[in-house]
């Protein structure tokens, strides 16, 4: 049965693995040249792609390998064939998904491993930066291209793609919508459940012109917010103005309207406007920020990665339980 599972896997599986292998000398002849360096602007395209990749596996994973995994089988017919040997259903999917689910890890690992060593100089300066100018791996994007969170989603992404191909039985119908709800999951997740795996931080400071970063507004309301210095490399999920009583206004009250240019009188000369905010300050009104640390990186890494095996373990299960079921 391994020797079967390994002739129906081995073209996409090392086809992935030749595509990685790619990307790991590419890596490892750009990595080098990033130490020391404290401008990485020119990396933009290959820090966005090395990023794009790392979200496109568990996709490739859960498609080509989980939902054809089963599919094929069903729709040939093939799996009565094996189930009137000597080989039982339990047998037949305990070999291929754990076939199936050491081999999507392993490739995740791999690839996480090299992208965060690749970009671990990147990484580290943006640690130290208090403004929007640069992305901290703790932030929702990059999080999940480093450390081994890719390894919960390449698990995940497989066990789904055989649930959903046990449900479905229609290769190309599971297919669509494998990577459909994978998708959902992995927008979800980052927006709705890791910003409270572990309860955020908070703190509240003053409001100076020298740490505004941003003010908006619109014709309608006038001033709406402004946002202070983020922590370095920390993920900020709120960046509030709060009045004495700590309540979050919005928008800002009305005696600081008036800093805001008239229409007509062109933009406003530089740091006049933070200077004219920094009236909130002297009424009481502070700063509130919410965030994740970027000490809790790990941390939430281990969360989120036992959050997706987790996951993938109830898949597995519901799919020993369906294959009870199919005929």
């Amino acid at each position: 049965m391994t020797w079967l599972t390994w002739r129906q896997f081995r073209l996409p599986a090392l086809s992935v693995f030749a595509a990685l292998a790619l990307i790991g000398v590419v890596l490892a002849i750009t990595g080098p040249e990033l130490v020391g360096r404290t401008n990485f602007s020119d990396e933009d395209t290959l820090f966005g792609g090395t990023i794009l990749v790392l979200y496109l596996l568990p996709a490739v994973i859960g498609v080509f390998w989980g939902v054809p995994m089963i599919t094929r089988e069903l729709e040939s017919g093939t799996h009565s064939l094996v189930w009137n040997q000597t080989v039982t259903r339990k047998r037949w999917l305990t070999t291929k998904l754990g076939f199936g689910l050491l081999t999507a890890m392993v490739a995740a690992g791999l690839l996480g491993w090299a992208v965060s060593w690749w970009a671990s100089p990147i990484d580290a300066l943006s640690a130290t930066q208090t403004d929007r100018g640069m992305l901290s791996r703790i932030m929702p994007v990059v999080f999940g291209a480093r450390g081994i969170v890719p390894i919960g989603y390449a698990a995940f992404a497989l066990a789904l793609g055989v649930a959903v191909g046990m449900l479905v039985k229609r290769t190309v119908a599971a297919m669509a919508v494998t990577l459909a709800v994978l998708a959902a999951v992995l927008i979800v997740v980052p927006t709705f459940v890791r910003p409270y795996l572990i309860p955020p931080a908070q703190m509240t400071t003053a409001i100076v012109p020298e740490d505004i970063t941003n003010i908006t507004g619109d014709d309608t309301h006038g001033i709406l917010e402004i946002g202070m210095r983020n922590p370095a490399g920390a993920w900020v999920l709120a960046n509030e103005t709060v009045d004495p009583a700590g309540t979050v206004v919005h928008p800002l009250p009305d005696f600081v309207q008036s800093c805001a240019p008239r229409p007509g009188q062109g933009p406003p000369e530089r740091g006049s406007m933070e200077q004219c905010m920094s009236q909130l300050g002297a009424h009481g009104y502070q700063q509130r920020l919410t965030y994740q640390p970027g000490s809790r990186f790990w941390p939430l890494q281990w969360l989120e990665l036992a959050l997706f095996l987790a996951m993938a373990a109830l898949l597995t299960w519901f799919s020993f339980r369906r294959i009870r079921h199919l005929s």
